[in-house]
């Protein structure tokens, strides 16, 4: 199978049109080509112009600002939270806004016996996927942390399946985030409550 992907492609064009001048081409292809090169350098530069004022709006809000103290949330995360939620004034509980998100297991009773399935995905596809994005990438740093956070997280790594952990910290990262909007105050590592 030939390598895929967005990457793969632009080394191919660049060895295909730069290096060998598109020798192998029509002068109608390389026409072509040289269009969707084109095309597809100033959807770049448009896509870093969004990133950068999704950072800049970060940084200049308030909620937002607090929310990027969090491990595994970033500014595109924190907008699209505080554009979701707010302050996060309607949930009563961190677990509330986890449910919302759809991060919470589903359970299935039978019998008076209650059984956790996967989780629910319900809710707001978009920030789910991020948190989890963010969870997948901070779980490794918060591991090794001597921190709670830190020595729950290297404690949920040992006994449960790496994807497992990644969600668990997903809900724990909406929980924090509900707590950081509605205390008004930024992350601290030393303090979190591991327990919620």
């Amino acid at each position: 199978m030939a390598p895929q992907g967005k990457w793969k492609l632009k080394q191919f064009l660049n060895v295909l049109m730069d290096e060998q001048g598109g020798a192998s081409l029509s002068p109608r292809m390389i026409l072509l080509i040289e269009d969707a090169r084109a095309q597809w350098a100033d959807l770049d530069r448009r896509i870093a112009a969004f990133d950068a004022e999704f950072v800049r709006w970060a940084k200049e809000n308030e909620e937002a600002r607090r929310l990027t103290t969090i491990p595994g949330i970033g500014a595109i995360v924190a907008s699209a939270l505080v554009a979701a939620v707010g302050r996060a004034e309607s949930f009563n509980h961190g677990r509330d806004l986890a449910a919302w998100l759809g991060l919470v297991p589903r359970q299935f009773t039978t019998g008076g016996k209650p059984k956790l399935l996967g989780i629910s995905k319900r809710g707001n596809k978009y920030l789910r996927k991020q948190l989890i994005h963010g969870a997948r990438a901070a779980l490794p740093h918060i591991a090794e942390r001597d921190t709670p956070l830190g020595r729950w997280a290297k404690e949920l790594m040992s006994r449960t399946h790496r994807n497992v952990a990644v969600v668990t910290l997903a809900n724990k990262l909406a929980r924090i985030a509900w707590a950081v909007l509605q205390r008004r105050k930024p992350f601290d590592a030393k303090a979190v409550s591991v327990a919620a």
